[in-house]
């Protein structure tokens, strides 16, 4: 069995080092056991800083650490390129992972020991055995919530987290579905898993370790009415009035430019 990660990184020159140090030694690891063979393939968007440098010399020393230097930006873009690398060549298993380490590889390795005869699973931070660190603040979680009944609410399905930036899919449910994702700029997450649920797969919500050293950074309130007009513009393009696509789209860019 051999897996693909993808790591999408913009400007992580301070973290993407430390991150390629863990999942190429864990993953290694793993190899020499004999239970997968892997390779690392970071998604580089539009960076102005080292990240470049650094992921090259990382490449240099393992044969398995590869790359992809992007012009245009974007994770959800960074994502879609890396899956269609990972599909030129013979892997079995595709995922992707945030660049940041919120996700240890240990924590990833558990979404492929518990994929089963799934073809997907995703990491959640909301579901019994998930542990989180540091404690989320009471206005993230509740906002949190809000937004996921949303989802489930607007796209009837039913994972408590979509946005944890972990998951791994079989080659099938990608190969199948990946001329179907249209990846919101705010909602590519649950666009993936949508359009792979869509196309008949099925996928399962693994509890994860999750040490987030970004909350602070993260300003939900800024970026969640963004993400909720990512997921309506997924209902509403895989609906009878995808006709009025063009309307709304209008209508995001304008509001993003007054942004």
């Amino acid at each position: 069995m051999k897996v693909a990660i993808i790591i999408p990184a913009h400007n992580e020159e301070k973290r993407i080092a430390k991150t390629l140090e863990a999942y190429l030694f864990y993953f290694e690891n793993l190899r020499k056991q004999k239970l997968l063979d892997y390779e690392i393939l970071v998604v580089i968007n539009n960076s102005k800083d080292k990240t470049l440098d650094i992921v090259k010399s990382f490449s240099k020393k393992n044969i398995r650490a590869k790359y992809l230097n992007l012009v245009k930006g974007g994770k959800g873009y960074a994502v879609l390129e890396g899956f269609k690398e990972a599909l030129r060549k013979e892997n079995d298993l595709i995922g992707f992972v945030d660049a940041d380490m919120a996700t240890k590889p240990e924590a990833f390795y558990d979404l492929i020991r518990n994929l089963g005869k799934n073809d997907g699973a995703i990491a959640s931070r909301y579901v019994k055995g998930a542990i989180v660190e540091p404690k989320p603040t009471l206005s993230r979680i509740i906002s949190s919530r809000i937004f996921n009944y949303l989802i489930r609410a607007v796209l009837i399905i039913p994972y408590r987290d979509t946005q944890c930036g972990a998951k791994i899919f079989k080659r099938e449910a990608i190969k199948e579905s990946i001329n179907f994702f249209s990846l919101s700029k705010w909602a590519f997450d649950v666009d993936i898993i949508y359009t792979i649920r869509k196309k008949g797969f099925k996928i399962v919500e693994i509890p994860t370790i999750w040490a987030d050293k970004e909350y602070s950074k993260i300003n939900f309130l800024q970026s969640g009415p963004w993400m909720t007009l990512g997921v309506i513009r997924l209902r509403l393009l895989n609906s009878p009035f995808n006709s009025l696509m063009r309307i709304y789209d209008k209508m995001l860019n304008r509001l993003w430019k007054i942004k």
